[in-house]
């Protein structure tokens, strides 16, 4: 998705929100302007982010990448430009199977005001859990747990609803 064209036809097609990722690193703007013509609730810009020392930094191409943007910028310019939501990929976490990574969630979903997605790491129901309650996720991702039949949705939906979470039916 590079352009508002692409977004409209997509739109059109009967998509309700589309994902940027490595082309609103390249162009910003595409936010900006992707929120003014449909809506920011239309809007979700994915982040791959890998830890380096102490700090967080946002990588493009499926996560190959490195931007040397710091996370939190690009989340907060993210934000200003009119994305509604972000999907927090953790790449030192996806496809371990070893939960998310709550630090930087919680970072991220304390500074800002806009839903947060988290992805990268499900390997128990817990590990749902945490992500909603420790890491602030306003909803969940996952893949491998449910393409190798782990668990199913419907499980990892009475599990949370068991535990007072709401989820959608």
């Amino acid at each position: 998705i590079n352009t508002v064209d692409n977004i409209r036809s997509l739109l059109k097609a009967g998509a309700d929100k589309i994902s940027i990722n490595s082309s609103a690193i390249k162009n910003p703007k595409i936010i900006k302007d992707a929120a003014q013509h449909f809506g920011s609730q239309c809007v979700v810009v994915a982040v791959d982010v890998k830890k380096k020392g102490d700090d967080w930094l946002v990588f493009s191409h499926g996560g190959t990448i490195s931007t040397n943007i710091n996370v939190l910028d690009w989340v907060k310019e993210v934000e200003l430009l009119g994305a509604g939501e972000i999907l927090l990929t953790s790449m030192d976490r996806d496809g371990t199977k070893k939960g998310f990574d709550l630090e930087i969630l919680k970072k991220i979903t304390s500074f800002l005001n806009i839903p947060v997605i988290a992805s990268g790491g499900v390997g128990s129901m817990k590990d749902f859990y945490d992500g909603v309650k420790k890491g602030g996720a306003s909803a969940l991702l996952a893949a491998s747990v449910f393409h190798f039949n782990q668990f199913s949705i419907k499980e990892v939906k009475q599990y949370l609803s068991e535990k007072n979470i709401a989820v959608r039916k």
